[in-house]
């Protein structure tokens, strides 16, 4: 986002909701940083500066209000980020890549050199990769000091940081602040335990959730994940630094705070950050429901605030596509519970309708057609995938976002099995790709009573590039006809 000072200046006067998240106003006074929405007396328009990214504010020296609370502003939309390079960067950061490796490693992941990736990304975020995790590690913790009575020493476990010191003395030279006085700062006081205690993600309003839920609960995996009383539950595995993590989490919805609750089993606060950001790629919190709505005009009337469903897992799912091949939404339900109870690794939970683990593609990469057509699956499905388990298991293909679109769109349909449809719908939830575009799906084509697939694609340049919210959208009107 290119920051017009007067406009952030007039944003900040009017506590402008729909700046939240897009920028930060740092008052040179106080040496603070906060949310264009902060309820603060509004400062001299010649004491403030202006930063796209909390990380930049806090490398300029700032640190954040404890009253806004920077940490928990709405995230910025992955399109605003204008190099694929720099986006691909700062989504792998994000999900705690730096924790096990190195920049150079990052660097040789995504095909560049260290050099050209710390370049682009400083270009864009206006910050080095480095100082860009610091703060993302930093803000969960500042939440984490907050919200919960979680020990100190835990907290910067939880947070990334692998030693305590090195914890307090980042928070000391950023914030100015030990995590002993942050905590004091609490309104009421921490005390005793917090079995309570939820991660809160932030979202830009409106949002859709009951539709939202709903599309998950009708493709939810049988033992692995479930919709009950408003709330999404799924079980999950993490493997960091050779060690894995298994357990479960509850997502539900906070709509007067504009929030999800995060609530996860104690095994998996290691890994929250990891699991944190799949959480928002599931739900799509990173949207601007208000630019989608506007670019696709009178096809969001209906339903504003529609999010296209990510996931969790790119492997799982993909594998539930592809079992849903010329089958109703409930046969690839079944199959899909059938092969996580036969290749899924059991999982103890609190919730008796969360049993196993998704299988891992080195599972399914070892299996035989045999073994998986026993389960009532084709024989041609069952090699669709167990290549793509071996495509995946090779290091090959790569189903996460940031990634180039079009050269996974190849890879995937070089698998036998998976054609356009699959290979749009994939990119779609797993690559999160907003402009993705199944336009030989058949609800596409009875909601635009329109068979010729060249002129279902021209109708749909009108929308680019948020086609696949045009999907939705037009997947939802079928319900309205009679």
């Amino acid at each position: 986002m290119i920051l017009d000072p007067d406009q952030c200046y007039q944003a900040v006067l009017t506590h402008d909701a729909r700046f939240d998240g897009r920028f930060f106003v740092a008052v040179r006074t106080t040496r603070i940083y906060c949310r264009p929405i902060c309820r603060v007396k509004s400062p001299m328009r010649k004491n403030c500066g202006f930063f796209s990214h909390a990380a930049a504010a806090e490398a300029a020296g700032y640190r954040p209000c404890k009253r806004c609370r920077p940490e928990l502003a709405p995230g910025n939309s992955p399109m605003e980020v204008s190099s694929q390079l720099a986006r691909a960067t700062a989504w792998h950061i994000s999900e705690d890549f730096l924790a096990d490796h190195s920049l150079a490693e990052l660097a040789d992941k995504l095909g560049v050199t260290d050099r050209q990736m710390r370049r682009v990304f400083r270009e864009e975020f206006g910050v080095s990769p480095v100082e860009f995790w610091q703060t993302q590690r930093l803000l969960l913790a500042k939440q984490l000091l907050t919200d919960s009575s979680m020990p100190v020493t835990s907290v910067a476990l939880v947070s990334g940081f692998q030693s305590l010191r090195r914890f307090n003395a980042l928070l000391k030279a950023r914030y100015r602040m030990s995590p002993t006085e942050l905590r004091k700062s609490q309104r009421p006081p921490v005390n005793g335990s917090d079995p309570g205690f939820a991660f809160h993600l932030s979202y830009r309003p409106p949002l859709d959730w009951e539709q939202l839920l709903a599309f998950l609960a009708h493709r939810a995996i049988p033992q692995v994940e479930a919709v009950q009383g408003g709330s999404y539950f799924r079980t999950v595995h993490v493997t960091r630094q050779d060690r894995k993590y298994a357990g479960h989490l509850e997502v539900r919805h906070e709509p007067g705070r504009h929030m999800l609750a995060v609530s996860l089993s104690d095994v998996l606060l290691p890994v929250s950050a990891f699991v944190l950001e799949r959480v928002k790629r599931l739900f799509d919190l990173h949207a601007d429901p208000t630019a989608i709505d506007a670019a696709l005009g009178a096809l969001a009337e209906e339903s504003p605030g529609l999010r296209v469903p990510g996931s969790f897992n790119g492997f799982e799912m993909t594998v539930r596509a592809i079992l849903g091949q010329q089958v109703s939404v409930a046969g690839a339900r079944t199959l899909a519970g059938r092969v996580v109870v036969r290749f899924g690794a059991p999982v103890t939970t609190p919730h008796p309708f969360l049993t196993h683990l998704f299988p891992t593609p080195t599972r399914i990469a070892s299996a035989t057609v045999d073994d998986i057509g026993r389960l009532g699956i084709t024989g041609q499905r069952a090699e669709t995938i167990i290549a793509l388990a071996r495509a995946i298991k090779s290091g090959a293909l790569r189903l996460e976002p940031g990634r180039r679109v079009e050269e996974t769109l190849d890879q995937l349909r070089t698998i036998p099995g998976i054609g356009e449809w699959t290979a749009q719908y994939i990119a779609m939830r797993a690559l999160s790709w907003p402009d993705a575009f199944p336009h030989t799906d058949l609800g596409v084509r009875k909601a635009l009573d329109e068979t010729n697939s060249k002129k279902i694609l021209e109708i749909a340049e009108q929308w680019r590039p948020w086609r696949a919210y045009a999907v939705l959208h037009l997947w939802n009107s079928l319900k309205k006809k009679p």
